[in-house]
């Protein structure tokens, strides 16, 4: 139900842990701004399918954020009311649940380090995705927890002294930063593990025993509004009462999701997303929840990239070019025809479902052109799973294009030329963060739309059209 703030002068702490940095922010109860810190956590790639964070570096990194932005507040850091936390949703971490210690790296949701383990599970596909909503994929959790038990000494030795706990990177999280270290899952992250079932909204006794996971080290699964503990900051006892995914935050980011929109979140990877009334169920596509209380639940279906930013600092390397970011809309705007990019970062998503597609160009071009095309190949893959999220359902009426990504002018101008629908672009991007708040202060009627909006509306653009149907023909076939 929606609710007003409690108080008019509340503030609301959202915390946005995401695969580049930890982002501690403040709003008020009109979902403005008030302040905001931002702590850049290190990756590392120690094998091509490996991706990783350090677990201390990025407990350290949040603690920082949150008192950084409590001193910005000065005497305001009273106000703040509640707290919230969203996190990259498939990753994972193992720790023991005595002292604590990390007995794993963060592994990372771009991690495919166990693919192999997974396609044993393949005759089960339709099954695991009656379930849960998912595919088997290595991106999921439970092929990283697997891999974790049976090749980390440390892990298996918890699990033997009844010491292990595992789970979602949000539930490691919890226990570190709250006083009462809470084994808590909530639902947007606990169904990101292949191992949580969509109707009961809680962890699958079938599905444990066909991968071999233990119950008893997991998180208990409770609602994504919850009394989940209290941060300790400067002496005051904050409660924090929410806990979600980034993208399922997100989708809140400017009041109730609209069921005739597609919400576009643009950055370490890409996924877009549509409302779905009751629960839904698409062949290729991701069938998710995004909130969940004891009497309600917010459905959506859900396609993904999984290289988007990844991608583009993939092909910086690669193609060793300086200060990519930066020049990279002027290469936007000056690339008349770049090579096409068939993209397979971090493996190709819906709705194709292949974790060990290689990527390459096609066609000649230069460094930068070359750029060029893989931000349109993001573009190309997003309007791809754009067909699916139409193909049973009414149309669509627009795209609202967050994070970082979206920023790039040329990318939300090529979206709505290749889908014929306008892109709403916010001038506040932080969409995870400000959706953790709008959920915070009680779902509020008040709650605005964004005052400023960068509008892209689509042109005829057949040069465009032209490329993604060469791209679309070298890209192999969707999954049945």
């Amino acid at each position: 139900m929606k609710t007003s703030a409690t108080r008019p002068d509340a503030l609301y702490l959202a915390l946005d842990q995401g695969g580049h940095a930890s982002r501690a922010l403040v709003f008020d109860c009109l979902g403005n701004l008030v302040a905001s810190d931002f702590q850049p956590i290190a990756t590392r790639h120690p094998h091509p399918d490996r991706v990783e964070h350090d677990p201390e570096d990025l407990i350290a990194s949040l603690r920082h954020s949150i008192a950084n932005v409590m001193h910005y507040l000065g005497k305001r850091a009273r106000d703040v009311a509640a707290a919230g936390l969203a996190t990259q949703r498939s990753s994972l971490v193992c720790w023991d649940k005595n002292s604590g210690a990390a007995l794993s790296p963060v592994i990372s949701w771009q991690d495919r380090r166990a693919h192999d383990w997974l396609e044993v599970f393949a005759p089960h596909r339709d099954k695991i995705h009656r379930i849960t909503g998912l595919f088997p994929s290595a991106h999921h959790g439970v092929s990283k927890l697997r891999w974790c038990l049976d090749h980390l000494p440390g892990v298996r030795a918890a699990h033997h002294n009844g010491a292990l706990a595992c789970g979602p990177l949000a539930s490691f999280i919890l226990f570190h930063l709250l006083e009462e270290r809470p084994l808590l899952a909530d639902p947007a992250n606990a169904a990101r593990t292949l191992l949580w079932n969509l109707q009961i909204r809680d962890w699958d006794d079938e599905l444990l025993s066909l991968f071999g996971v233990p119950r008893a080290a997991l998180p208990r699964c409770v609602a994504s509004r919850h009394p989940f503990g209290h941060l300790r900051v400067e002496g005051r006892a904050i409660p924090l009462t929410l806990a979600s995914g980034d993208q399922s935050a997100a989708l809140f980011a400017f009041g109730e999701p609209d069921a005739d929109t597609a919400y576009v979140n643009v950055g370490t990877g890409a996924f877009v997303q549509r409302i779905a009334l009751q629960r839904p169920s698409h062949p290729r596509l991701l069938n998710s929840v995004v909130f969940a209380e004891k009497e309600r639940a917010v459905y959506v279906l859900e396609g993904t990239v999984n290289g988007a930013a990844s991608a583009l600092d993939w092909a910086a390397r690669e193609l060793e070019l300086e200060d990519a970011a930066s020049r990279l809309p002027r290469w936007l705007d000056e690339a008349q025809a770049p090579s096409l990019f068939l993209n397979g970062v971090s493996g190709l998503g819906s709705p194709f479902w292949l974790p060990g597609f290689t990527s390459r160009f096609i066609g000649k071009g230069e460094p930068w052109e070359k750029m060029a095309a893989v931000a349109e190949s993001i573009v190309f893959l997003l309007y791809t799973n754009l067909i699916e999220l139409q193909a049973t359902r009414a149309p669509l009426r627009r795209i609202v294009a967050s994070g970082g990504l979206s920023a790039l002018d040329g990318l939300c101008q090529r979206l709505a030329d290749l889908s014929g629908l306008p892109v709403h672009r916010p001038a506040e991007c932080e969409a995870t963060a400000r959706g953790t708040a709008f959920l915070l202060a009680g779902q509020p009627q008040t709650w605005p739309e964004p005052a400023q909006t960068m509008n892209f509306t689509p042109t005829g653009n057949h040069t465009l059209a032209e490329r993604f149907q060469l791209w679309r023909a070298s890209m192999p076939a969707h999954k049945p």
